[in-house]
């Protein structure tokens, strides 16, 4: 049986100039500081927690392999932890502009990712308890995720 896929919230997540750590045996890493942001979507809405980060490394084939952890604030004050690992690869010279921060259509690349998503018991439960799936838009100073619930 094909799973179907539900919008769980769209997140618009503002972003600090990336660190480069340097190369790795991974490859180029990075950390981008997650700034703070609003998602929103059917079930819940509330704020991206400052402090978060998007730990990125880029492989010698030009794939970025990321790596965020953050927090959401629900509007009804609840803490839902975020670790979302994914990948970022498109054709040499759209991932060029994208890294000199012009505006790219994120249909000219791939951004897919796996959200994990932890809340404590009560209303929220029901996180702990599915699969997610997630489409990305990156941007010089801000990212839009596409937050989907696997039925």
């Amino acid at each position: 049986m094909q799973p179907d896929l539900q919008l769980l919230f769209e997140a618009r997540g503002v972003l600090d100039a990336s660190m480069v750590v340097g190369q790795t045996p991974e490859g180029l890493k990075r950390v981008v500081p997650i700034l703070g942001g609003t998602f929103e979507g059917p079930r819940m809405r509330g704020t991206l927690v400052s402090g978060g980060a998007d730990w990125q490394y880029v492989r010698s084939d030009g794939v970025t392999v990321v790596e965020a952890r953050y927090l959401l604030r629900t509007d009804d004050d609840v803490l839902i932890e975020v670790h979302n690992r994914g990948l970022r690869h498109g054709p040499e010279e759209t991932m060029r502009r994208l890294a000199a921060g012009e505006h790219v259509d994120p249909r000219e690349y791939y951004f897919r990712a796996a959200p994990s998503l932890s809340a404590p018991a009560g209303k929220y439960d029901w996180l702990n308890k599915s699969l997610f799936l997630c489409t990305g838009a990156r941007y010089a100073t801000a990212i839009n995720l596409w937050v989907y619930q696997v039925l």
